[in-house]
């Protein structure tokens, strides 16, 4: 960039820009000896990561006539460092990144060892030759731009070049930006990220995010929260899935095993209503797991019952069946109430899947739940020993032996969830 301005004694020209280019071109008249040492000063100023700009200088008695006239003959007047750091949670950030399974990807103007120095330091880049220049020609290699972790120099084009080829590739894309030239790349990637508060008004348009306060660490934050978001919709799939499962396959099994209705209407409508209910939102408010961000993340056609969701869900749905109809078919064979204590084992056991698929057990996280499965398992008590909802359910009170005998097999609902866990981590 270049000014003119007025003196008493004629013009002042001003000339500033990037050292490579100023410094190779006719606009400075100096020796050869002075612009390499230049040079070479400005590039150990961008190795420590300073943005270099170099300023030249003259006067004229005349107002110059054109650009070209005034860019001639000026004096090399000095190099300046800017110093722009990053963030001091930037390393922790790029970290978390690298740590989720995510890719960190530097994309800059600035010059090669600016942007080397930078990337270093925040932990994106150790080496210098990871580092592409896209004034290079080599940089139009798309190999190397898919791969390079650091683009410096980088044109509008090379952006949608590298998101393009990522894209090619098989990944899901991000891309931050603030300025007018990123408004192309933010609208292409799958993902644009702008800054609110120095983003110019083309970023914040081009793009399907806005980060308010201008935070990268906050993206780490918005990733934890979809994961977390993600892993209760699957975990309530689990509750309510094996659950209703369980109940079909018990209303279907039971006639074979000699008990022609196992459950009344009425009876399966009220344990939907109490493990669907405030019990199945209360699952949603599950905090995240504790290795939420220490995975990879999950590959973008799978399924949300994929990843052996599915077999999960069979799984616990033929334990609740199984120990729900052993439970019946002992009260049967015995004389007991085996219609009401199926009634109790199917909700109890469901409420405690409920339990066991707590994203952090044995902590106070989301005490919702603990009071949701409480209050469900008093009315499950309440629907069988208040006669009101006895004779509207067509349940009969049990023995406290019973009960006890209905609660402990009750609990290998918990078990089996824990268990499952273990043998199938994912």
């Amino acid at each position: 960039m270049t000014t003119v301005h007025r003196q008493a004694t004629g013009y002042l020209v001003i000339c500033k820009g990037a050292p490579e280019f100023l410094l190779h071109s006719d606009v400075i008249s100096a020796d050869d000896a002075m612009l390499r040492t230049a040079l070479t000063k400005a590039g150990e100023y961008a190795g420590l990561g300073l943005r270099v700009l170099a300023v030249a200088g003259g006067e004229a008695l005349r107002r110059p006539a054109s650009a070209d006239e005034a860019e001639s003959n000026l004096q090399l007047l000095g190099l300046v460092g800017i110093a722009d750091p990053p963030k001091p949670s930037a390393c922790a950030t790029i970290a978390a990144f690298r740590a989720a399974g995510i890719t960190p990807i530097l994309i800059t103007g600035d010059h090669p060892a600016t942007a080397g120095a930078i990337a270093a330091e925040v932990g994106i880049a150790a080496k210098a030759d990871e580092v592409v220049d896209g004034l290079q020609p080599a940089s139009d290699d798309q190999d190397r731009l898919l791969h390079a972790p650091v683009v410096a120099r980088a044109t509008p084009e090379q952006k949608l070049a590298i998101i393009d080829a990522r894209q090619r590739a098989g990944e899901i894309v991000a891309m931050t930006g603030d300025g007018v030239n990123d408004g192309p790349a933010l609208r292409h990637a799958d993902i644009g990220v702008a800054m609110g508060r120095r983003g110019t008004e083309v970023a914040r348009q081009a793009a399907d995010l806005v980060l308010a306060d201008d935070e990268l660490s906050t993206m780490v934050a918005a990733i934890s929260e979809g994961r977390r978001i993600y892993a209760n919709v699957r975990r309530f799939l689990l509750f309510g899935m094996s659950g209703g499962a369980a109940e079909i396959m018990v209303m279907l099994m039971g006639p074979f095993l000699g008990m022609p209705l196992p459950l009344l209407p009425a009876q399966i409508l009220w344990i939907n209503l109490l493990t669907h209910g405030l019990t199945g939102v209360a699952l949603g408010a599950e905090p995240a797991d504790k290795g939420v961000m220490r995975r990879p993340p999950r590959p973008p056609a799978e399924s949300v019952l994929g990843a052996g969701l599915w077999k999960r869900i069979l799984r616990i749905a033929v334990l609740i069946t199984a120990v729900t109809l052993a439970v019946a078919i002992w009260g049967l064979m015995t004389g007991r109430e085996w219609q009401t204590m199926a009634f109790l084992t199917l909700g109890t056991m469901q409420l405690s899947v409920a339990v066991a698929l707590r994203g952090r057990p044995g902590t106070r996280e989301n005490p919702l739940l603990l009071v949701a499965v409480a209050a469900a398992w008093l009315l499950q008590l309440a629907a069988v020993y208040i006669p009101p909802l006895a004779r509207l359910l067509g349940t009969q009170p049990l023995p406290l032996l019973d009960l006890a005998v209905v609660a402990a097999l009750s609990l290998l609902g918990y078990a089996g969830i824990r268990l499952d866990r273990k043998l199938h981590p994912r």
